[in-house]
């Protein structure tokens, strides 16, 4: 292990080396050797033609490319989202790096977007020396090689046109009988640099993470970067005597650790996508947290009214996880109705246990019990060992499938929302009936349309699949979707509505408002549980109990 500078390191990159990077949000990412690299192209062109991995998304969000009091404001990926630096791209999210994504949709990198877990599992062989990996998470969706193969944009697609026509492999291939069954075969690039962070190193270059608020795939692709016959560099805080670092907090040994980074400004190191180290996360410190009556943690309105038909959903005793968007908020209503100890939450960074944040904070915990490696932490996923998987709804068509990845023509990636559901015994997808613009009143047990949304979320036609609903119907895992003013439940001949709010009109407020018509049962729906459309509402314990007969 050498310790250089954050330049010495930027200078090491090489044209046309594939870069893996073990980040998630914008924790994990060494961002003094990702700035370091930008100033040398733009200085001399070099390095260029880079493919550049990572699992998660990585970046700021919405503040990328923009300029903040004054101060332009970029993180990670984005800092080499110029012409000719990055040509090749391999991700499962690119909502946190806006210049990334406006790249990727102007076809100037040739960009794939695969399942986050798959990525992991894809490291994983190439740490034992193979190339990629067989699952039937993808199939019947736009990871479908019969359909786009995970090709964002035509750059891509005409990479995996002339592999097919020299009889090469793609990113992602269709086995149509693997002992009997349809299989997906996944590759990546070969990687042979690894750029990570950690918090302190030694001098044998043994690498800990006590700062981080995640327990990312660093030891893997450290792995699969070696197995390639590449470089390994990790950003840190602090270097110490060796035998200062507990072994058992070692996350990435000094065996596979090539060159160290001391960090020189501590305002670059951001450890979630919202902001700076924060104990209360890292687990080194747990807070006391007091629910009050007086000021609930979410307000009243029509939201909160279907986060409390989704919390109807939960059973006591269950793991559970609640995805990006609308779904963060479920626990907050659970906790508001002194649920909480009924299940334990569970994060796709691996987190697991304590309070999962919301928003810019995605995948954080205050007071979290444990975190997993993500790598490993996705083989509880698809093993399935989940018992409730909530995800935020986006455009639906009548089978019930789901587009999660290109909305409105913005790329924002499928992250880890297939692997999630490929091993959930119950799926809820909830979120607005329609989008942008609504005046919805809720109180008095009923809802009362002002003004509705601007776009339609169930819609006759998707512009790409990332949900295959009737795998799961013929599976028997039940799939249910739920807005303010309706509930629907997936079955094999599509979406049969089942409630609707008190106080819409069925015809003008759901139906009309719906690019197709869904199923309605005999009698026609049921009407929601009046109870949750009034301010105080404290049910939910009794609804439970009375349900399950405790």
């Amino acid at each position: 292990m050498k310790v250089i500078t954050a330049k010495e390191a930027a200078s090491m990159v090489k044209d046309g080396d594939n870069i893996g990077i073990a980040t998630f949000g914008a924790s994990g990412t060494p961002e003094e050797i990702i700035m370091e690299t930008e100033k040398r192209f733009l200085e001399t062109g070099h390095p260029c033609d880079l493919g550049y991995t990572h699992a998660a998304g990585g970046g700021s969000f919405s503040k990328n490319g923009t300029d903040v009091d004054g101060v332009h404001y970029c993180r990670a990926e984005d800092h080499l989202a110029h012409p000719g630096c990055i040509t090749r791209w391999i991700a499962s999210h690119v909502a946190c790096s806006d210049v990334t994504e406006r790249m990727i949709s102007a076809n100037k990198i040739a960009a794939w977007n695969l399942p986050l877990g798959t990525i992991l599992q894809i490291y994983k062989a190439q740490a034992r020396g193979e190339r990629g990996c067989i699952t039937s998470t993808g199939l019947g969706t736009f990871e479908d090689p019969r359909i786009d193969g995970g090709a964002l944009n035509q750059m891509a697609k005409d990479v995996d046109a002339k592999k097919k026509e020299n009889g090469e492999l793609c990113f992602v291939n269709y086995i149509p009988d693997f002992y009997g069954e349809e299989k997906l075969y996944y590759t990546g690039f070969p990687l042979n640099i690894g750029w990570m962070r950690g918090t302190t190193a030694d001098k044998a270059g043994n690498i800990s993470i006590e700062k981080e608020p995640y327990n990312l795939e660093m030891l893997t692709i450290a792995q699969a970067v070696r197995a390639n016959g590449g470089k390994v560099f990790v950003e840190v805080e602090r270097i110490v005597e060796v035998g200062e670092i507990n072994p058992h907090m070692v996350k990435v040994p000094g065996m596979y650790v090539d060159y160290v980074v001391v960090s020189e400004h501590p305002e670059n190191r951001m450890y979630s996508t919202g902001g700076y180290y924060n104990p209360y996360t890292s687990g080194e410190k747990r807070m006391v947290i007091e629910a009050s009556d007086d000021e609930p943690a979410i307000p009243f309105d029509y939201k909160k009214v279907l986060l409390r038909r989704a919390a109807m959903e939960i059973r006591p005793d269950i793991y559970a996880n609640f995805g990006l968007g609308m779904p963060q908020s479920v626990g907050g209503i659970i906790a508001e109705e002194g649920c909480s100890d009924y299940l334990t939450m569970v994060s796709e960074s691996g987190c697991i246990g304590g309070v999962p944040l919301s928003g810019v904070d995605f995948g954080t915990h205050i007071n979290v019990e444990s975190m997993t490696d993500q790598g490993d932490h996705f083989n509880f996923f698809e093993g399935q060992g989940l018992d409730l998987a909530m995800f935020g709804l986006s455009e639906v068509n009548p089978e019930g499938d789901m587009n999660t990845n290109i909305l409105n023509g913005v790329i924002k990636g499928v992250g880890g929302f297939m692997n999630i559901a490929a091993g959930a015994k119950k799926i809820v997808i909830l979120g607005t009936f329609t989008a942008k613009g609504m005046k919805i009143e809720v109180g008095d047990g009923k809802l009362n349309i002002v003004q509705d949304g601007k776009f339609e979320k169930f819609v006759d036609k998707l512009v790409q699949s990332s949900f295959y609903c009737k795998g799961f119907v013929k599976k028997n895992v039940p799939v249910t979707f739920i807005t303010e003013r309706a509930v629907f439940q997936a079955s094999e001949d599509g979406l049969v509505l089942t409630e609707i709010a008190p106080g819409v009109d069925l015809e003008k407020d759901v139906l009309g408002r719906m690019g197709f018509k869904p199923i309605i049962p005999e009698g026609g729906p049921k009407l929601m549980p009046e109870e949750i459309f009034y301010e105080k509402w404290g049910g939910l314990k009794d609804y439970i109990a009375k349900k399950y007969n405790m």
